[in-house]
Order: C-alpha cells, then sequence, then structure tokens
C-alpha cells in the first residue's frame, strides 16, 4: 500500500505517538491538512510512570490510552499501526512495516519525527537477554514478571542459599529510571509484600544500584542528589559509585570499579538496565537520508525551528532531536512538539513559514523515592521529601492523557496509601 501526498491537502506525516508526536497532532485539529500519525503501537504511554507499573502500583491501563481514542475527535488524522523504517526524500515517502512484516509507504508534504530512543547497552546487546531495560509498556510487564517470579521462586526453594540470588535484585544506571526503580523495588518488598509470605521475608531483598557516576541522579541539582541518596540509605538501598557492569548473565552480573578495575560479582536471578540510551533505528535511515551525521547517542542536529538542516520539510522533535544540549525529558518533547505543530499551522494557513524559533522554558524535573519522598527541581527551586512527594504527584497527575487515567490513578495510589498493598501483580508467561 502506498499513501501519496501533494494532493489537494498537504499531507503531514508524524512518525510516533509518543508525548511529541501526540502533541503535534492535537495542535493540528481543524487545519486543513491530513494528519498521519504512525506507531508501532496504537497506544501513547506515559512513560515517567513505566516503573510503577512495572512494580505493582499501577495497571498498564493507568499509563497507557489508545491513540485513536485520545484523537478520536479530529477529523483530519489518521491513526496508522506500523514501524517507521526508511524514509525517500525524493519521493516524499516514509516506508514502514506492519506486525506481519509486510511494507507499506506513506507520502508526505511535511514530515515530523518524534520517534525517541531505545535502551541502550554500549555494544553489549547480548545483556538484553538478562537485563531488560525501560523504555517501554513491554519492559514494564516483563520487568514485572521478573520481580514478583523471583519473589515466588524464593517463597518455594527450601533453603537460604538458594533463595539468596533470587531475592537480590541489581539495577543498572542510577538516573531517574534506575533510582526510582531500585527505590519501589525495596518499598515493595518491606511494605506490600510483608505479611503475605509464609518461607521467606521480603524484607531481606537486596537491592543494588550500580553507577559509573560520582552520585546519584547526575542530572539533577548536588544538593538533591545527596537528599536522594540519604533516601536510598533509607530505605535500604545498596548503592555503588564508580562502578560499571562489565558482564551480564542468567545467574548475575560482573562488576569492574573505575581507575583500579577491581571486579566483582554478585549473583542476582533479577537485574534491570537503565545505564542510558540511544537513537532508534528509523534515525541512522533518516540521517543517512538527509545527508547528515547523527550525535550524542545518534540524535539527530536541528536548526532553531527544529528543522534538519537544508531538508525545510522535515522536522526532528523531543528525544530525538539535538539542540543546545536539551536533555531527553517529557517536558522537552512536549513543547517541541507544540511548537512544530503551530508552527505547521501556521504554515499551512497562511503559506509562510514562521521565524520564531524554538524557545524551551524549563518547568522542572522530578523524580519518586519512596512514599512521601521524592525530589522536585524547577530553575532555581530545590525541593525534597514530603513536599517534593506532593509536588511530583501533583506534577505527573497534570501530564497524564485523559481524565479517565488520572482519576484511576489518584484512585490507585490512594488505595495503596490506605492500605499498604499493591494489587497490579499479574503477569504473563515469559516469551522463552
Amino acid at each position: 500500500m502506498t499513501v501519496t501526498g501533494s494532493g489537494p491537502r498537504p499531507r503531514v506525516v508524524i512518525v510516533g505517538g509518543g508525548f511529541g508526536g501526540l502533541r503535534v497532532a492535537r495542535q493540528l485539529r481543524g487545519v486543513p491538512a491530513d494528519v498521519v500519525l504512525l506507531d508501532r503501537r496504537p497506544d501513547h504511554v506515559f512513560q515517567p510512570l513505566l516503573y510503577q507499573c512495572a512494580t505493582g502500583l499501577l495497571s498498564e491501563g493507568e499509563i497507557s490510552s489508545p491513540l485513536r481514542h485520545l484523537l478520536r475527535r479530529q477529523r483530519n488524522v489518521d491513526v496508522v499501526l506500523g514501524e517507521a523504517t526508511d524514509v525517500d526524500l525524493g519521493r516524499g515517502v516514509v516506508v514502514a512495516t506492519r506486525f506481519d512484516g509486510s511494507r507499506f509507504e506513506l507520502g508526505f508534504d511535511h514530515l515530523v519525527v518524534a520517534a525517541g530512543m531505545r535502551q541502550a547497552y554500549h555494544g553489549h546487546d547480548e545483556y538484553v537477554r538478562w537485563a531488560p531495560g525501560m523504555k517501554t509498556l513491554d519492559d514494564a510487564l516483563e520487568i514485572r514478571r521478573r520481580i514478583v517470579s523471583a519473589f515466588e521462586m524464593a517463597e518455594s526453594l527450601p533453603t537460604a542459599e538458594e533463595r539468596r540470588p533470587w531475592l537480590t535484585f541489581v539495577v543498572a544506571g542510577a538516573g531517574p529510571t534506575g533510582v526510582e526503580l531500585a527505590g519501589q523495588i525495596r518499598e515493595l518488598a518491606t511494605r506490600a509484600l510483608e505479611r503475605e509470605f509464609r518461607t521467606v521475608d521480603p524484607a531481606e531483598a537486596r537491592v543494588l544500584l550500580v553507577h559509573g557516576g560520582d552520585r546519584v541522579l547526575p542530572s539533577f541539582a548536588p544538593t538533591l542528589s545527596r537528599a536522594a541518596r540519604r533516601a536510598l540509605d533509607g530505605l535500604g538501598v545498596e548503592t555503588h559509585l564508580g562502578v560499571h557492569v562489565t558482564a551480564v548473565d542468567e545467574h548475575g552480573v560482573e562488576t569492574t570499579t573505575k581507575g583500579d578495575a577491581v571486579t566483582a560479582r554478585y549473583d542476582a536471578r533479577t537485574v534491570l538496565w537503565t545505564a542510558g540510551v540511544e537513537a532508534v533505528p528509523f534515525a541512522q535511515a533518516l540521517a543517512s537520508a538527509c545527508g547528515v551525521e547523527q550525535v550524542a547517542g545518534g540524535r539527530i542536529a536541528v536548526t532553531p525551528d527544529l528543522r534538519v538542516p537544508a531538508h525545510p520539510r522535515v522536522r526532528v522533535i523531543g528525544d530525538l532531536m539535538a539542540l543546545d544540549e536539551l536533555p531527553g525529558v517529557a517536558e522537552v518533547a512536549m513543547q517541541s512538539g507544540r511548537y512544530v505543530g503551530r508552527s505547521l499551522r501556521e504554515e499551512i494557513v497562511t503559506g509562510l513559514a514562521p521565524r520564531r524559533p524554538f524557545r524551551y522554558r524549563d518547568l522542572g524535573t522530578a523524580a519518586y523515592i519512596s512514599r512521601g519522598n521524592a525530589i522536585v527541581q524547577a530553575g532555581p527551586v530545590r525541593v525534597s521529601g514530603r513536599l517534593g512527594w506532593v509536588s511530583w504527584g501533583a506534577v505527573h497527575i497534570a501530564f497524564l492523557a485523559g481524565y479517565r487515567n488520572r482519576i484511576a490513578t489518584l484512585a490507585s495510589w490512594s488505595a495503596t496509601l490506605a492500605s499498604g498493598s499493591r494489587r497490579e501483580r499479574a503477569v504473563v508467561a515469559s516469551p522463552d
């Protein structure tokens, strides 16, 4: 199937239905253009709360919404399921693959790439078998399966020595996702599961947070990093700084310290990977078609109006764009998506390209450590502890897509606070 552009109405193809792509589509409501939103999944996922799905606080339905439902009132938007694999700028088409392997093409007059990033294993892609990342809903459900199964396995084993590897969890990477995962595994063990097992004490669960840098949460101010470290210590998370994971297998990990290259081996049946990101494969195809070099983990450098240099029909937004060293966070994706959507609206309606450059407003970033403890950084404002926790919750509820998800998430959080339980622990069979 080929869908062509250059018809009576301009065609805008958006690759990616995350924060950025969804914002572009919403800004084009009512514009005399045909908009195609291409994504390999049918739903929009609120990635900042994936770790809560993985650790039983929230269900997958509470952090995701069908793209077709979110855009149901926009008659000029068509959602297409498929993964972008190539682009032909001369013909003005994006080549995509359906989930059954068949290929199709989408013609465009304007192309917006909001494809995001994926987990990076730094040349060791074989690690993914034993150490899943945390970038998709599938990742979160797989991590939930491994965590829940680890406690159940430990319960069935007769000796402490046999149980120990199943009750040892290693998290590689101490950015926000790694810190949040490590904290939540310990909180799950010490609060939610403490009365549910008979043979093992879940509080014996050992959580190791391994990071190559000299402090946790390096993107935050040092004072907040120290506050987060104290909170992790209080939970019982073992933080190992200046250490890299140098081997992963079915039975555990090997780590090596920086400088003196001292190695250590940890027997652990659950290893989780949050140590860095890289561009999705489509970024390489786009860079090759545009004749540009990829930078900073495979990102695409853009001009101040978020276009690829020398290719005015192609815009890149969100995590995949490289501009002014902006971080790969949700707020950058949302603001860049809003900017490009408005720019396209103006260009399509007036025929004139907007001259305003993109300006990012830093509205802050946050990380959840444990119940009653989070950190928030917004410009000069630094907040931690209970006030940070309340601020964190308000921000995340505000940005969830759809009122139903906001209400359901608030209800789940309230139930967990009141009872201490985490009921979202259903797992599916391993694909192996």
